[in-house]
């Protein structure tokens, strides 16, 4: 494998049609396994979506050929929300762990947001076997720096012993922001052996949703979920009130 370090980065929104004759080495569920070659990594690539559209077209524009020359067996999952529900990306993200399990044995994961494109060949998408990894420490947005010390968003990787330690992401941030602080300290606490519990019954044991529709795309594998926002609110509200 040749690495160059930083590489151009498209902006240009490319049809699906097109983006799909362009990438038809792809197995169905936008899977990819290198020939000649058996991978050391299985990566699944959960991204959480809802109204992103054009997003998601220049992200595979670029995000496929950058996984493809790591040698990775990988696929690009997509979650998206229904609408008329608060957004719950955390949630989101939990939902496409599940469920992208029941698909195939996967050993890392990939926790990537519709709207980061990586920048440099050599921020390889593979899971440490010690720690959890923050992809993006540095942004384009944020002048190429660590935004604050513990910040661990925009692109996340865990194996699957380190994302089942810590419970997945916690369910109950719904909106923007919150969660991904949440995560660091749940690895913080868990995988680097402190006692803070609160992570114990928020995040995978009480995971709860609807799956509407599962489809196996050319470029990606797209689950549809309702999240099933209005009968857990209602439940933390039993919990408040008599």
């Amino acid at each position: 494998l040749k690495f160059v370090g930083r590489i151009n980065v498209s902006m240009e929104e490319i049809p699906l049609q097109k983006l799909e004759e362009k990438f038809k080495y792809l197995k169905p569920g936008g899977h990819y396994i290198p020939d000649g070659c058996k991978p050391m990594n299985r990566v699944a690539i959960i991204i959480p979506f809802r109204d992103r559209e054009s997003h998601l077209h220049i992200l595979l524009n670029n995000m496929h050929p950058f996984l493809t020359k790591q040698m990775l067996d990988y696929s690009i999952i997509v979650v998206e929300q229904t609408a008329n529900q608060t957004f719950n990306r955390a949630k989101l993200l939990n939902v496409g762990y599940v469920e992208a399990n029941k698909m195939y044995d996967w050993q890392c994961y990939v926790f990537h947001d519709v709207d980061l494109l990586p920048e440099d060949d050599r921020n390889l998408h593979v899971c440490p076997d010690k720690n959890p990894r923050h992809m993006a420490v540095a942004v384009n947005k944020f002048n190429y720096k660590l935004f604050y010390q513990e910040m661990f968003g925009t692109s996340s990787a865990l194996t699957k012993d380190q994302f089942n330690k810590t419970n997945g992401f916690s369910n109950r941030y719904w909106g923007w922001g919150g969660e991904d602080d949440d995560m660091y300290y749940r690895c913080r606490y868990k995988l680097l052996e402190h006692t803070k519990d609160d992570w114990k019954g928020d995040g995978l044991n009480s995971l709860k949703y609807k799956i509407l529709n599962i489809t196996s795309k050319p470029l990606f594998t797209h689950i549809l979920v309702d999240l099933l926002e209005a009968e857990e609110r209602a439940s933390v509200e039993a919990k408040l009130c008599h």
